[in-house]
């Protein structure tokens, strides 16, 4: 597995000049706040008007719509769990919003694809597990069916950079 194809980066996800950006999204899909609500203002009023059509979406699943005023041509929008203490199968369900977006983005013939932290924010995953379970979605599925040229985690303070980057380095040495 090529480590130059998954990079770790602190900045504004909506700034991503990639295919398809990933919005940590709530199961209306209507909007909402941190990445979700940022996504939403950036893309303009049509990214609300084509999510209304799609009925929502469940937790661990993704939806694609365009990117519209974005620089990304496409958005993928997926629901992360909430945390409830770990009891309540958060873990696989992180893990399935993360494979579900790749197998999406692979789909569609997507090249690059730029991630947030999914479940993080209001939704309370504890950060080092979600960035456990995100860089070992990416590699696992990667190593199956290498065909993204670039993935990258736009990760939104330091905590979440320090630990993402330090998962990266202890999963590909």
């Amino acid at each position: 597995m090529d480590k130059q194809i998954i990079k770790i980066i602190k900045g504004d996800i909506t700034e991503q000049k990639v295919d398809v950006i990933v919005n940590a999204a709530n199961n209306s899909l209507l909007g909402g706040g941190g990445v979700d609500g940022a996504i939403h203002k950036a893309a303009g009023p049509k990214l609300l008007e084509e999510c209304r059509a799609l009925n929502g979406c469940p937790t661990g699943e993704a939806k694609i719509t365009h990117g519209y005023d974005l620089p990304a041509k496409w958005v993928i929008h997926t629901v992360g769990p909430v945390w409830h203490g770990g009891n309540n199968d958060e873990d696989k369900m992180l893990a399935k919003c993360y494979r579900n977006c790749l197998k999406l983005a692979a789909e569609k013939g997507i090249k690059t694809i730029a991630f947030p932290s999914i479940s993080t924010g209001a939704y309370h995953f504890p950060i080092q597990r979600a960035a456990e379970i995100a860089i070992n979605e990416v590699i696992d599925f990667l190593e199956e069916k290498p065909v993204f040229e670039k993935i990258v985690f736009v990760c939104f303070n330091d905590e979440a950079y320090s630990n993402f980057s330090r998962t990266l380095d202890e999963r590909i040495k």
